[in-house]
């Protein structure tokens, strides 16, 4: 059973949300909260796989919300956001987010994206993933030698499946390219985001593309 704690300022998308996620027989919503602080406390109380967390909260806002959630429990953060309305993709993300949805999302992706990111997976929209990057190469500069350092912890098959991975490739995907085993393809992945201390497949590619092992094209 996939457990999950809602967060949202507006009690209707709460309502709402609960219903469709409480509805599958896999899912169990077992906390909600009205703030980020509410949020925190209780992913601490319920230790869920999942949080929702709206990124627009009154006190502590979705962001400080996800970083004390990542930082000190196992649960995996998916943040809520109306996108146009908000400029912090990038940060959330760096605080060790493991998605986004927008909140018009359809029921289906919803459920799909809990499922996704409770079993260790990374989510984002098209266009958050569009904006990220284009954050990425806008406003963070070339790192220079600095990037090749930060790639020296990896081996020349890790280098090519994090450049995989920063395709947005899934295992199957990367095994065949490499011509390699899926399972070989999980030990590279679980090999990069250990030596490059990150979170998961969403901070993986940021590293790739902060580190220009990658260029947009």
């Amino acid at each position: 059973m996939i457990r999950v704690v809602l967060a949202d300022d507006q009690e209707l998308v709460r309502t709402g949300f609960a219903m469709i996620l409480d509805a599958q027989p896999d899912i169990e919503v077992v906390g909600e909260a009205e703030d980020g602080a509410a949020a925190v406390a209780a992913v601490d109380e319920h230790d869920p796989d999942v949080a929702l967390l709206d990124i627009r909260m009154p006190g502590m806002d979705g962001i400080e919300a996800a970083k004390a959630v990542c930082a000190g429990t196992r649960t995996r953060v998916i943040m809520l956001t109306t996108f146009d309305q908000d400029d912090y993709v990038y940060d959330a993300l760096y605080a060790g987010a493991s998605g986004f949805l927008l909140k018009d999302v359809r029921r289906d992706d919803l459920v799909h994206a809990v499922r996704v990111v409770a079993v260790g997976e990374s989510l984002l929209a098209p266009t958050v993933t569009r904006r990220l990057i284009s954050d990425i190469t806008r406003n963070r500069p070339r790192a220079g030698a600095a990037v090749s350092d930060r790639l020296s912890v990896l081996t020349e098959r890790e280098r090519e499946t994090l450049r995989l991975l920063g395709r947005g490739l899934s295992n199957a995907e990367i095994a065949a390219a490499m011509v390699v085993s899926e399972h070989t393809v999980k030990t590279h992945v679980s090999n990069v985001l250990a030596k490059l201390g990150i979170r998961d497949r969403t901070q993986a590619v940021i590293a790739a593309y902060e580190t220009r092992l990658i260029e947009p094209s």
